[in-house]
């Protein structure tokens, strides 16, 4: 089978850029997979930042760039036999399979009488969480399928030491705030160490744009004389060597956000906290998108509403090193239904249906 894959933010390489290219090279094991990209780099960059096998996936002509006419489009795509895009909201008139990607709600996308007949002729609609689907499908009146997104396992941590853990990348929203609440998250910590807490370490982990270079100036500004360290652009190595030795793991996007009218403000899915659990970490994180489907509330971490909870919760496992212990081991255990084996074998049964 000829297969077509296209995201439309690629550069950016974040988590959704894994989640197809894991897909990509999952399908590309039994099948022709070709990315559609202008820039035969992409897979280089890929490689080297997600650590894949992208050996037998190929770069072709990017058929969904605006310089390309509709009709040109269409024909083009008559060469394939399925093409799996990831949709922004849009959704393309192909001639062939359309199996349709969402990686977060699209309440924006107005209700029209074309809309609907786009997103009945897919094959497939797949979402990266029950978070997302239930937005999805509310949407559009479907029934999409849910495939979580891929987690590599990581080999045995080494001794931990006492760190808070925070992963993310670092984008700006219209009002002025962080999407993964970098700077709420710095002034909780500051908190914590005033109700007593003494010895432990706040990390955050950032990938950023040249565009918000600014905005972490600002951060480093704001953590000047305090225990809390920022990490800029890591490569996986260096990445997984924090994971391994830090304790707790923090997450907070959606945080202070009207919700309700804007739930793409929330995190879709939660990779890094997964990966946080995958590596002994016991995740303290907001209630919110699709955190609330990775922890089980008080077993394997905590979930939180309130910026109290979060430094309550966070202070208990400080406290109580059995409790810490504990968590940890069953946030080992309960992460393991995120692998890329489960991911690849699903993958390749929806292009088989």
């Amino acid at each position: 089978m000829k297969i077509g894959v296209f995201d439309p933010y690629l550069d950016s390489l974040s988590g959704g850029e894994k989640y197809i290219l894991t897909a990509a090279s999952c399908l590309s094991k039994k099948h022709e997979v070709f990315i559609f990209w202008d820039d035969e780099k992409i897979l280089n960059n890929a490689r080297k930042k997600f650590d894949l096998d992208l050996s037998k996936v190929r770069v072709t002509s990017n058929i969904f760039s605006p310089k390309v006419p509709l009709g040109k489009r269409f024909i083009k795509s008559k060469s394939y036999d399925s093409i799996l895009f990831l949709s922004d909201g849009s959704l393309p008139v192909l001639g062939c399979k359309l199996y349709v990607h969402f990686q977060f709600p699209v309440d924006w996308v107005k209700e029209k009488f074309s809309t609907r007949l786009k997103i009945r002729r897919a094959k497939k609609v797949i979402c990266n969480s029950k978070f997302t689907k239930e937005h999805i499908d509310q949407k559009f009146r479907i029934n999409s399928i849910v495939l979580y997104p891929p987690v590599d396992d990581f080999p045995k941590s080494r001794q931990k030491e006492n760190i808070v853990l925070s992963v993310g990348r670092y984008g700006k929203l219209a009002n002025g705030t962080s999407f993964k609440k970098q700077e709420f998250m710095i002034e909780a910590f500051k908190k914590l160490l005033k109700q007593g807490i003494t010895e432990w370490r706040f990390f955050l982990v950032i990938s950023f744009a040249k565009n918000n270079l600014r905005d972490v100036e600002r951060l480093k500004k704001q953590i000047k004389g305090y225990p809390i360290e920022i990490f800029e652009n890591l490569n996986l190595t260096k990445l997984k060597e924090i994971y391994q030795k830090s304790k707790i793991y923090w997450h907070a996007a959606g945080f202070g956000e009207n919700l309700g009218a804007n739930p793409e403000l929330a995190e879709h899915f939660g990779i890094t906290t997964v990966e946080a659990m995958k590596n002994g970490l016991v995740p303290v994180v907001i209630r919110a998108g699709g955190q609330k489907e990775i922890i089980t509330d008080k077993k394997d971490g905590f979930l939180w509403d309130k910026e109290k909870q979060l430094i309550f919760f966070t202070k208990e496992l400080i406290k109580n090193e059995d409790l810490l212990t504990n968590m940890a081991r069953q946030a080992i255990k309960n992460s393991a239904r995120f692998s890329q084996k489960v991911f690849c074998k699903q993958m390749n049964e929806v292009f088989i249906k």
